[in-house]
């Protein structure tokens, strides 16, 4: 458990630097975020023509009303969560891989419903809109983690350990 807990906390360390770095916030932060704004508008727009995408941000042409997407809202760091902790595990790396692309699709899911309810609720209400924004949204994207990395671990073989008979 502490090799698990060290390992989780190196890695966690390790891609939040990284994150943080102008190349990769310019190469790979700002576009991916961009794009979840450019979907999360087209998902929109398939029930509500008025909605429209720039950079980061998602805009209701009749209201005005707009959200942007900044960093802690895009997914990347509940995702860095999930592969530090698959990453850690000892496990089997076809399993890894396969955790990470899987968990990266849920966390992703989750997200864009979360981006559209946000984009509806503050239309509705200023007041539940940060609400929900500032607690319950981020327990539940974090949930949405801990819940794929315990399912995702009812799937690692179980670890063969020798029972040494007394002598």
């Amino acid at each position: 458990m502490l090799r698990f807990f060290l390992v989780f906390l190196i890695i966690q360390a390790t891609l939040f630097t990284a994150e943080l770095t102008p190349p990769v916030q310019k190469t790979i932060v700002i576009p991916f975020t961009e794009s979840i704004a450019s979907l999360s508008a087209w998902l929109v727009k398939l029930f509500d023509d008025g909605v429209i995408a720039y950079g980061n941000v998602i805009r209701d042409q009749v209201s005005g009303f707009a959200v942007a997407i900044e960093a802690g809202c895009n997914g990347v760091e509940a995702t860095i969560v999930l592969v530090a902790a698959m990453l850690a595990m000892p496990a089997p790396w076809k399993l890894k891989l396969m955790g990470i692309g899987t968990g990266f699709l849920a966390i992703q899911s989750m997200n864009l419903l979360r981006i559209i309810t946000l984009f509806y609720l503050g239309q509705w209400n200023k007041t539940a809109f940060d609400w929900a924004h500032l607690y319950i949204w981020q327990a539940l994207i974090m949930l949405d983690v801990l819940i794929v990395f315990l399912i995702w671990l009812r799937f690692l073989p179980a670890r063969q350990t020798t029972a040494h008979a007394p002598t």
